[in-house]
């Protein structure tokens, strides 16, 4: 199993960036990666996923052409650039190992998330 820390959130301007990252211990390689969120009274949802060598990746249709998912192995950790922020975005980031539905987590445990505000 993957053990994965979230960092980088914090609270921004409509418009603005941030660049979350989630570092992985364990058997991270061996697993393509997704980025998750949870806005307050809401279901945790998809945001981005990066297959395993990093050639691939998956977007939610709301973060589509804003947010940029990336990977380096050597450094087991796993990037989410977004840009072009909204309010809607509003929410704590998860990272986590995903597979064949890389829409949906592998493993039921997570990690503690790191919050994302954006102000209008």
């Amino acid at each position: 199993q993957v053990q994965l820390v979230e960092s980088g959130g914090g609270m921004v301007q409509t418009g603005g960036s941030l660049r979350l990252s989630c570092a992985a211990s364990g058997y991270y390689n061996d697993y393509a990666m997704g980025w998750f969120r949870q806005a307050p009274g809401k279901e945790r949802e998809f945001v981005a996923a990066i297959s395993r060598s990093g050639d691939l990746t998956y977007y939610a249709d709301s973060v589509k052409g804003r947010f940029t998912i990336s990977r380096d192995n050597a450094k087991n950790t796993v990037y989410l650039q977004m840009n072009s922020l909204k309010p809607d975005d509003t929410a704590v980031y998860y990272c986590a190992a995903v597979g064949a539905d890389y829409a949906k987590p592998l493993f039921s445990s997570w990690g503690q998330g790191t919050q994302v505000t954006v102000s209008s």
